[in-house]
């Protein structure tokens, strides 16, 4: 892949609002019906723990220098099975890692259309995006100072993950049952735009208070006939970058999901997050913050559950489309040879392996895959599923664009590949260099 990982967001804006239309009509200008809540759909869930058993590496910040050194929170991957009265079943997955590959992505798609009978467009895997969990790259070329080792953890990793989302389909559908489906909101305060202009042009990764962001919390309470809850879907637009320590956990998502998880026993919580590329927790860097994060999100979650929801009643509709992103700029395979020797070991590894890319394809991409997926749940709820660390604007601005009783959007989704930034960010510049 090119150095410039940014992807031409010029470009994406037209084509994202014309994929919106394309994709299904109903999308643009729909009208809830305000049809009272009923078990007229069907749902089922499950979990399993994902948390790595041998020792490998962790995912999230480059600056690392040694595997895992243990466990402080488990990691999970969830599925939630929803069927309308047509029959139609959709599939959400959430897991408690950096990102969702495309391979796996791919993978999992396909055969949960062979397996399970869902279709690629009716599946959703969303990533928590916690900086605490292990890196799944299989790539060779991506090896540490032990490549054999990294390598073989990391695939043997992979196919076990692959093989547990999949499972955890066929199981969820085995519990399918007579449900309701509704909707609520609250808001939680932690998250902070990181974005914090330097004086010289440029921006540095600090606490910026007057920065946008997206503090709604968004949840989906699934309940069965008698009205016992049996799963939360949550969101919130937050990196999950509390900690920053060498052991595994699911920081400020993982302990929410925790702690609602005790208050209801039998509840599956899962956690979606959203467009929070730009966004972090503050204050942070400590267990106990993580806990506290959680906790708070949780509390969110509660009051939320306390409003009046809102029911959703209709079909399952879903589109899925890969678009096309342009990189902005294609080096030369000079330029990649003079980055290689570089003092900066990070750009020198990264011209080492596009240079690896370009000798086995003898080109270099021009474009990438860029994953957009719209999920309607009944006549009510309008659900944006974006690939990548995609910026808060986003969010921002397809919920007052779009035209729907409800409109959800999460980041993170099907495939993180790299920043997603706005047209406001791309023109600030230094998205590069943000480190969570």
């Amino acid at each position: 892949m090119p150095k410039n990982r940014h992807l031409s967001i010029l470009r994406w804006i037209p084509l994202f609002a014309a994929s919106l239309v394309a994709m299904h009509p109903c999308l643009v200008n729909a009208q809830g019906t305000g049809t009272p809540s009923s078990t007229t759909w069907k749902a089922g869930a499950a979990s399993a723990k994902i948390t790595p058993e041998t020792e490998m590496w962790m995912a999230g910040y480059a600056a690392r220098t040694k595997p895992a050194e243990g466990v402080e929170l488990d990691l999970y991957a969830k599925a939630l099975v929803i069927e309308d009265q047509a029959g139609t079943q959709w599939a959400l997955i959430t897991l408690d890692l950096v990102g969702v590959p495309r391979n796996v992505r791919l993978f999992v798609a396909e055969q949960a259309e062979k397996q399970h009978g869902i279709a690629h467009d009716r599946l959703v895997l969303n990533a928590s995006h916690t900086h605490s969990g292990p890196e799944l790259r299989t790539d060779r070329t991506f090896a540490t100072s032990d490549p054999a080792k990294y390598y073989d953890a990391a695939a043997e990793y992979t196919n076990k993950l692959q093989n547990t989302l999949l499972r955890l389909i066929g199981e969820a559908k085995t519990k399918l049952e007579p449900a309701s489906l509704d909707y609520g909101q609250a808001r939680c305060g932690f998250a902070m735009n990181r974005r914090m202009p330097n004086g010289k042009g440029g921006y540095n990764n600090f606490p910026n208070p007057e920065g946008p962001v997206d503090l709604s919390v968004p949840v989906l309470r699934v309940a069965n006939a008698a009205g016992k809850a049996l799963t939360f879907v949550f969101g919130y637009s937050c990196h999950c970058t509390t900690l920053g320590h060498q052991k595994f956990s699911g920081d400020y998502a993982g302990y929410a999901q925790q702690y609602l998880q005790e208050a209801h026993p039998g509840v599956v919580s899962m956690f979606m997050n959203g467009c929070s590329g730009d966004q972090n927790p503050y204050p942070r860097r400590t267990m106990e913050l993580a806990q506290a994060h959680g906790r708070s999100l949780a509390t969110a979650v509660e009051a939320a559950l306390t409003t009046q929801l809102k029911p959703l009643s209709g079909k399952i509709r879903a589109a899925y489309r890969e678009i096309p992103l342009a990189y902005d700029t294609i080096p030369t395979r000079e330029q990649l040879e003079a980055q290689t020797k570089s003092s900066n070991t990070l750009d020198a590894a990264h011209a080492t392996r596009v240079l690896t890319r370009l000798k086995d394809a003898g080109t270099l991409a021009t474009d990438y895959p860029y994953p957009v997926q719209v999920t309607r749940l009944g006549d009510q709820l309008t659900w944006v599923t974006l690939g990548g660390e995609v910026v808060v604007d986003y969010a921002l601005r397809l919920k007052q664009e779009i035209k729907d009783p409800i409109v959800w959007v999460s980041g993170y989704s099907n495939d993180v590949m790299t920043y997603i930034p706005s047209l406001r960010v791309w023109k600030e510049g230094a998205m590069k260099r943000a480190m969570p």
